[in-house]
């Protein structure tokens, strides 16, 4: 009875940024568990390849190129999944960019092209998808990726604009779940901790990075983006169907203290 509550069957999913690491993950989870699917991605290429090692896993999913930052491109990306897969009924909010710099010297459009990205383009999405879910009246599941630099302010590297990005990922989560509860939709996010993606590579690759990041993660080691597709999963599915605007957080201990 209980893994029936994970299955996904007849259920259509978007996942944004999911032509690798956690957003591809995420895809996987969600077809394997029966979903149809669909991702989106910037760059053609990556989201191309990333279909076809999912078809290669048996999960037939559809890509869809675009660059989230305006409300325009939002709408556009969700009416073509919904119209693509029928309905829409999960969305995962994966895509996200991270730059790093001083804050005194930090560049005004490296600010508003991480704001935009986060945060911004993630709000439209949502809004976007809410809207199609109220309209068809079959409620949904929306799950965020939210992070622990949304908690904590992160060391020895200094990244402002993406911790206020994810910090306000959370809020809007919280904010839609309530807002949205009694018409059927849940909101939730994650927040990984440092997990194994080629966002994350180059400040493993940094020996300074990778000795803080390790020692200040009391399981002393990165996740797998497979951990958090795993708990995304869950939270889309109706084995989470009492949670709405949680936070859950998959960092291997790293903000416990």
């Amino acid at each position: 009875m209980y893994a029936d509550l994970f299955r996904l069957d007849g259920r259509a999913a978007l996942v944004t940024g999911g032509s690798r690491g956690i957003g591809l993950e995420c895809a996987r989870a969600l077809g394997e568990a029966g979903a149809r699917v669909a991702i989106s991605a910037r760059s053609a290429e990556e989201g191309e390849a990333a279909v076809a090692e999912l078809a290669a896993d048996g999960i037939d999913a559809r890509f869809f190129r675009a660059d989230l930052s305006s409300p325009e491109a939002a709408k556009t990306l969700i009416e073509a999944a919904a119209a693509h897969l029928g309905r829409l009924d999960i969305l995962v909010n994966n895509a996200g960019i991270a730059r790093h710099g001083e804050s005194l010297g930090f560049d005004p459009a490296v600010w508003r092209e991480v704001i935009d990205t986060n945060l911004s383009g993630l709000f439209w999405c949502c809004q976007a998808a809410i809207a199609g879910m109220l309209a068809a009246d079959h409620g949904g599941s929306i799950v965020n990726v939210g992070s622990i630099s949304g908690f904590i302010s992160n060391v020895p590297q200094h990244q402002t604009a993406y911790n206020a990005s994810k910090a306000g990922v959370h809020m809007v989560t919280k904010s839609l779940a309530g807002e949205f509860a009694e018409r059927g939709i849940r909101v939730n996010a994650v927040a990984p901790g440092y997990i194994e993606t080629k966002m994350t590579r180059g400040g493993l690759d940094n020996p300074e990075w990778a000795k803080v990041w390790l020692g200040m993660t009391p399981m002393k080691r990165v996740g797998r983006p497979g951990e958090i597709a795993a708990a995304v999963l869950f939270l889309a599915s109706d084995a989470a169907s009492y949670m709405t605007g949680s936070i859950l957080t998959i960092d291997g201990g790293y903000t416990l203290r």
